[in-house]
């Protein structure tokens, strides 16, 4: 069975709906690692405690999840094979520390990449307020769908992806991931086995469970708000960046930052005991 396109571009909206509290943002906040920083630097505890409490913009990526509907039979879509590609982020609104949040989910186009290549699926979730139904977020995902090229869709048409540019880095944030960060991060949400079990892991070609992808995206998100908003979670207006290589808890990632001027700024993840680029083509918009 192949991929339902027209299915998949008709579907209605897909609701999802939460209630959290200040512990559910602290929470995320911690499995970013978040917490070793703010026992030595004060500009890091407004994260992780109650007083004067900020949520992360980066929590929006969490919030009311639809659940991983892409595995129903109906559209296929080779599941097994699905890839995590890009993540954006446009927060329209400050991100409550506690609250309902309901969302919509639709999918907003699929392009064809050809048999051998697979395709890429961008999906749109946008984040409401359940009581004042203000829209607080839009969240986008690029899913590389490795399993259903060939389908007969166009090829071309995707965003093109950020230039990351070719000088020394105007900022750089660092920050060493804890062995247990997988554990602590799954607990906002993305329960996926591969980010805690050893076999599932091994069966998935790694040596042990990699961190999950949208933590490292955190993390660039936490240091843009630390380096390029003094601190004040509510300035980071957007943040779009293309996932590159898998983390290891343990590892060094260090976030570095361009200026761009404007309230922009372009960034990357590395984890600097490989010097490997995890996170690539890194984009941010600021209250400058």
């Amino acid at each position: 069975m192949g991929l339902h396109y027209d299915m998949l571009m008709s579907l209605p909206p897909r609701e999802g709906q939460q209630a959290y509290d200040e512990r559910d943002t602290m929470l995320y906040a911690l499995g970013l690692g978040i917490g070793g920083k703010a026992a030595h630097d004060a500009r890091h505890l407004g994260f992780v405690y109650e007083r004067e409490l900020q949520a992360l913009p980066t929590m929006a990526v969490v919030l009311a999840y639809p659940g991983f509907w892409m595995a129903e039979p109906q559209y296929g879509i080779e599941w097994r094979k699905i890839l995590h590609a890009e993540q954006t982020l446009r927060v329209l609104q400050a991100v409550p520390v506690s609250g309902r949040m309901r969302s919509e989910t639709t999918v907003e186009a699929i392009y064809d990449k050809g048999a051998d290549k697979g395709a890429l699926m961008y999906v749109l979730r946008r984040l409401y307020d359940a009581d004042s139904e203000a829209l607080i977020a839009e969240v986008r995902q690029g899913v590389f769908l490795r399993g259903n090229g060939g389908f007969g869709g166009a090829a071309s048409g995707a965003p093109a992806p950020h230039p990351t540019p070719d000088r020394t880095p105007d900022l750089a944030f660092e920050t060493v991931t804890r062995d247990e960060q997988a554990l602590i991060y799954r607990l906002s949400g993305d329960y996926n086995p591969l980010h805690a079990d050893p076999i599932v892991a091994a069966q998935a070609g790694f040596v042990r469970p990699i961190l999950h992808g949208l933590a490292t995206y955190g993390i660039a998100g936490w240091a843009a708000v630390v380096e390029l908003c003094e601190g004040q979670a509510a300035r980071l207006r957007r943040l779009d960046a293309r996932f590159s290589s898998p983390v290891f808890p343990g590892e060094t990632l260090r976030v570095e930052m361009w200026r761009e001027g404007g309230g922009r700024a372009s960034l990357q993840v590395r984890a600097k005991e490989r010097d490997a680029v995890v996170l690539k083509n890194g984009y941010a918009e600021y209250e400058d």
